[in-house]
C-alpha cells in the first residue's frame, strides 16, 4: 500500500529518495539539548550525519556549542556557513591539510585532535598559516579499540608534547567510551588529568561521545561536553540501542517495488548504492514500516532483495515503502539532497552539502 505522501513523493522526485520529517528533526534537536542542559554538559554535535550547515545551525540556535567534523573538508564547508566552533575529532597529517587547517584556523575556532606525535608534529604548521595558536585535545581510547592513546600514561606524555610545541595548546581530552565502560573510562581520565596537572596544565575540554551513549550523558564526572550525531535522524540502530523510537526516526528512504517474480521474494530499487552494506550488525538492511516482518535480506547495487517468507503482508509491484536505514549516516553520504516535509506536505529539499568530503 503506497500512502498519499509516498505517491507524491514518487511523482515529483521519484525512487529511491531520501526523506526528512522536519517536525521530528526538530524534535530531536530539541530532545538532546534538553538532555544536555539537564546533565550539564555542553552539546556538541557531530554533523557526520546530516551534513548540511542549515540542520548544524538549528542545532547551534537550539543551544550547541559549535559543532563536531570528523573531516578537514566537512569543517570547510561549515566555516564558510558561518560555524565558529568547530572540533575535528581526527588525526589530520601532511603538508596539504596543515595549510587547509591553517587556512580554516585563520576564519573561525577549530580544535583538532590528535593520538600520536606524528601528527602533533605536523600541526604547528597550520598554527603557523593561521597566526594564531591552535587548540589540541588529546584523544584516549577507552575500550573501543578504534583510534587514541591506549594508557593514561601515553596521554599525560602526548599532552606535554602538545604543551611543549610552539604554536599549540593543550586542550584537553577526547573520549569516546562504550556503553557500559564508563567506569574505566573515569579512571582513564582522573589518572591523565591528575598527571597534566601534576605538570601544570589542566583540561577545559573533556568531551564524550556517542548517540548510543544518551543513557550515560554528564556520567563522567569533570566532563565538559557531549559529541551527538545520529540524533538528529535517528536509525536501526538507536533503536535497537534502546535510545530512540520508531517515531523518532526521522529519515526515511522511498523505495518502490520493480519486481514480484515469486510469491516469497521482492525487488527494492534501492540497493547497495542507497541503503549501503553497512548492517549495524543488525538482521536485514532496513526496516519497511509498511511490512515490518519482511526482510531485506540481500542487495545487488540496484537491487534490494526482499524475502517475504515471514511477512504477513505482501507489497504489490508499483508499491512505495518506506524503509528506516540501520545506519542512517552512511546512507546520506550516498545523496546529494533529502526532501524536506512536514506532515503530508512536501516543504522543499536540503542539499547534502559535506556528502563524499572524505579528506
Amino acid at each position: 500500500m503506497t500512502t498519499p505522501l509516498a505517491a507524491k513523493i514518487a511523482k515529483e522526485y521519484g525512487t529511491p529518495c531520501a526523506v526528512i520529517d522536519m517536525d521530528r528533526v526538530e524534535r530531536n534537536i530539541a530532545r538532546i539539548q534538553a538532555a544536555c542542559d539537564t546533565a550539564g554538559v555542553a552539546n556538541r554535535p557531530h554533523i557526520k550525519t546530516h551534513k548540511n550547515p542549515t540542520l548544524a545551525q538549528l542545532q547551534v540556535k537550539a543551544g550547541a556549542r559549535g559543532i563536531t567534523c570528523q573531516k578537514l573538508g566537512e569543517a570547510e564547508i561549515m566555516a564558510d556557513a558561518g560555524i565558529d566552533d568547530i572540533l575535528i575529532s581526527y588525526n589530520l597529517l601532511g603538508d596539504e591539510k596543515m595549510a587547509r587547517l591553517g587556512a580554516l584556523q585563520g576564519k573561525t575556532n577549530v580544535t583538532v585532535a590528535a593520538d600520536n606525535s606524528v601528527v602533533v608534529g605536523d600541526l604547528p604548521k597550520a598554527a603557523a598559516a593561521s597566526g594564531r595558536p591552535l587548540s589540541v585535545v588529546v584523544e584516549c581510547d577507552t575500550g573501543r579499540k578504534r583510534a587514541g592513546v591506549e594508557t593514561p600514561a601515553e596521554a599525560i606524555a602526548l599532552a606535554r608534547e602538545i604543551a611543549g610545541s610552539k604554536g599549540l595548546t593543550f586542550a584537553g581530552f577526547m573520549l569516546y567510551p562504550t556503553e557500559t565502560g564508563w567506569a574505566d573510562a573515569q579512571k582513564f581520565y582522573d589518572e591523565a588529568l591528575a598527571g597534566v596537572r601534576a605538570h601544570g596544565l589542566n583540561a577545559s575540554i573533556v568531551s564524550t561521545g556517542g548517540t548510543p551513549n544518551l543513557k550515560n550523558i554528564g556520567k563522567l564526572k569533570g566532563g565538559t561536553e557531549h559529541r551527538f550525531g545520529t540524533y538528529i535522524y535517528n536509525d536501526r540502530m538507536q533503536v535497537a540501542a534502546g535510545v530512540a523510537t520508531w517515531d523518532d526516526c526521522a529519515l526515511h528512504i522511498y523505495s518502490t517495488v520493480v519486481s514480484r517474480a515469486g510469491p516469497e521474494r521482492g525487488i527494492l530499487d534501492a540497493g547497495s548504492k542507497t541503503l549501503t552494506s553497512d548492517t549495524g550488525g543488525l538482521e536485514g538492511h532496513g526496516l519497511i514500516l509498511e511490512h515490518p516482518e519482511a526482510k531485506i535480506a540481500r542487495f545487488a547495487e540496484e537491487h534490494g532483495f526482499l524475502d517475504l517468507s515471514r511477512s504477513n503482508t505482501r507489497p504489490n509491484v508499483g508499491d512505495v515503502v518506506r524503509i528506516v536505514p540501520n545506519h542512517v549516516c552512511v546512507v546520506v553520504n550516498m545523496m546529494d539532497e533529502v526532501v524536506m516535509v512536514r506532515g503530508d506536505e512536501i516543504i522543499g529539499t536540503l542539499p547534502v552539502t559535506a556528502r563524499g568530503k572524505l579528506r
